[in-house]
């Protein structure tokens, strides 16, 4: 049987709205997680003095199991559908939640929204929709959760339903009235089984909905090559072996190439994938190449490869949209931390605060301020210190999304939404 198409999957919402408790019903019902595995999980749970166990426990002692030894990393969690696989991406707290999707193995391909059908919209909310909708996931799908809580209504349900309609409307999304389900997952009603509680409700349940509603995105071939280096190999007979992911584009054996921001240039002599040689790899591929006329200390982690004709230029400064997700103080002009973009690890100095936005709307709240601080949506501008390959969003969005870290964590993530080469 051929492989069924994959798919990476974030869960987001408030912090108390169900989304561990979603996930954890749904990898559950589809018999992602064995019995046992559910069975250790009510031990702990016992152990811990939580007796009415939920399956939220799947999701939340993830520390815990680790601590004790017990192996059950749910974080990316393989669960199927008629139709696809999924690896689900947990956003646990809001700042591994943009860590876990700004790294490139987890940019998530669509997000299931979790909101509480007794308290409706929240902050954080509004906060996540907007992030995903910076990501650039566009493949929504919103449970509204608890529906217990609220005895099962269908007029609770329609309120909440039209209040995230709207929110979601004002942040740029359509999405298909299909994709609202009444759901309670601590009972299961709605997730993988359909409930006989909501006879007033004749739609998809979660399961039925990622295949129904879910595409796999379109592969961009058709968009110039570029592979962010993530190692080079020198191997003795063979030569240099640069290895990296194919992001777009793509690469032929005999292709003549340049690693920028070096600008050197040569030819592919072969490709490897899982340790056999293949004539060509498209976006998605993990590879290793061999590369005639470069060596091993000409490129390096962080280098882009590209063909000569449509290569990228190293930028002199970029504008960018950030999200501060976590900073002690302020941000200010001048500040200096590191930019991870794709495979690159360069320190930028933020030369300019172009305008704050306000996260409810989209629209500018404050045009040059002197700071913006965690929780602030910000334009801004940017001058690398050293050589940077980094593309517009609009463009070639695979190497516009980067991660700002300083004092070993996660402060900001952001695009780039134009450049100055």
């Amino acid at each position: 049987m051929a492989e069924k198409e994959h798919l990476n999957l974030v869960t987001i919402g408030h912090v108390d709205h169900g989304k561990s408790t979603t996930v954890g019903r749904l990898l559950y019902d589809s018999g992602a997680i064995r019995e046992e595995d559910l069975r250790k999980l009510k031990e702990l749970a016992k152990e811990l003095k939580k007796e009415t166990f939920e399956f939220a426990f799947v999701m939340d002692r993830l520390k815990e199991e680790r601590e004790r030894g017990l192996t059950i990393d749910i974080m990316h969690q393989r669960f199927d559908t008629q139709k696809y696989y999924f690896t689900i991406i947990d956003a646990p707290g809001h700042r591994d939640f943009v860590k876990n999707m700004i790294t490139g193995a987890s940019q998530a391909d669509g997000a299931i929204l979790v909101v509480s059908a007794k308290e409706g919209i929240q902050e954080q909310t509004k906060e996540h929709v907007q992030l995903v909708k910076i990501f650039g996931i566009n493949q929504l799908i919103v449970a509204i959760n608890k529906m217990d809580a609220v005895n099962y209504s269908e007029e609770v349900f329609k309120k909440v339903k039209d209040e995230v309609s709207k929110l979601l409307q004002t942040v740029g999304y359509k999405i298909d009235e299909k994709a609202f389900i009444p759901i309670s997952a601590y009972n299961g009603d709605n997730v993988v089984k359909k409930s006989d509680r909501m006879p007033w409700y004749k739609g998809y349940t979660i399961l039925e909905a990622l295949d129904a509603l879910f595409v796999v995105p379109q592969k961009p071939i058709d968009k110039p090559l570029r592979i962010p280096i993530e190692d080079v190999y020198s191997i003795t007979g063979v030569g240099t072996v640069p290895v990296g992911r194919v992001k777009t584009g793509v690469l032929k054996k005999g292709d003549k190439i340049i690693f920028m921001p070096e600008g050197v240039t040569g030819e592919v002599k072969s490709i490897e994938m899982h340790h056999e040689e293949i004539p060509e790899a498209k976006p998605g591929d993990n590879i290793g190449f061999n590369v005639r006329g470069v060596s091993k200390d000409q490129i390096k982690r962080g280098s882009v490869a590209a063909h000569p004709e449509s290569a990228p230029k190293p930028v002199k400064e970029f504008t960018a949209q950030i999200v501060v997700l976590n900073h002690p103080s302020v941000i200010s002009r001048g500040y200096t931390p590191v930019f991870h973009c794709h495979t690159a690890q360069v320190a930028c100095t933020i030369i300019e605060i172009l305008k704050k936005i306000d996260p409810k709307t989209g629209e500018a709240k404050e045009e040059k301020p002197d700071f913006i601080k965690t929780g602030d949506i910000a334009i801004v501008k940017v001058k690398p210190t050293k050589p940077l390959i980094i593309e517009k969003q609009s463009e070639i969005p695979e190497l516009a999304r980067f991660a700002i870290r300083d004092m070993g964590q996660t402060i900001a993530a952001g695009v780039c939404i134009d450049t100055v080469v």
